[in-house]
């Protein structure tokens, strides 16, 4: 593509050798300026983000929201795509968000579907289960919010927002050894977040959290299309729900034995 849109795509990436070039290339040959912040990257992953074209920067990690923020306030244009180091804009959209710059956007934010697509797997499947957010947007009309959990960007009050039909792939899992230990991480820093917001949870969860979530994953997201990589993909979703609700009444338990002594 020769179409070079005054949009800035930014990406936040630590240890991301094996991806990260993937989701630069999926969109710096029709975006105006393609821009990294990494916190502290131990392998290639800045060395290949500065050889495809991207302009890399460092910032300390801060969470999620505010390391967006931070990446943000490095790019030079109002319009703004985010994607991470583990996703691709598929074909399809990119033709599509060209075509709304001929000659300029009509509203102000754009969802994107992210969709889910297995280390075995090229592309997603058409069922594969996908998540909407605000990932093309102009920067006076929102920005990302600064919870280091929910990075989500914030419109501002009276703007216009649109849905795209193409769709972003979502290299999330490297293996399953990868997600069990992300999922671990991640469930920490859900329970910091509960913590800090005052969040109480009741224990009948820790009975009717893993079987809800596991029905949740397997039919309501058509995981048992994939046969059995549905159950894997099911199992892992439900551990990940109950390893927070348990390590959030661990940490209950731990306050009222505080209290008592």
């Amino acid at each position: 593509m020769d179409t070079q849109l005054p949009v800035s795509a930014f990406i936040i990436a630590k240890d991301e050798e094996d991806r990260i070039l993937k989701a630069i290339n999926s969109v710096k040959d029709w975006v105006d300026e393609v821009i990294v912040v990494d916190s502290g990257s131990t392998d290639r992953t800045v060395e290949i983000a500065k050889g495809a074209g991207a302009i890399v920067f460092f910032n300390e990690w801060d969470g999620y929201g505010n390391q967006k923020r931070f990446a943000e306030d490095q790019c030079r244009n109002d319009w703004l795509l985010n994607i991470d180091a583990d996703e691709a804009v598929t074909p399809k959209l990119a033709q599509e968000m060209i075509s709304l710059f001929t000659p300029a956007p009509e509203d102000d934010i754009y969802k994107v579907y992210i969709v889910d697509v297995f280390p075995h797997e090229k592309t997603a499947k058409d069922w594969a289960f996908g998540y909407w957010q605000y990932r093309l947007y102009n920067k006076g009309k929102g920005r990302f919010s600064e919870s280091p959990v929910h990075d989500t960007v914030r419109p501002k009050e009276d703007v216009k927002l649109a849905k795209l039909s193409g769709r972003v792939d979502h290299y999330s899992q490297r293996s399953i050894q990868f997600s069990v230990e992300k999922l671990n991480r991640y469930s920490d820093m859900q329970v910091a977040d509960m913590i800090k917001r005052g969040r109480s949870v009741s224990s009948w969860r820790l009975l009717t959290e893993f079987p809800l979530a596991f029905f949740k994953s397997y039919f309501a997201r058509k995981a048992f299309l994939y046969g059995w990589w549905g159950v894997v993909v099911s199992v892992n979703y439900a551990f990940s729900r109950f390893i927070r609700i348990a390590k959030f009444y661990q940490h209950q338990l731990i306050e009222a034995s505080k209290a008592r002594n």
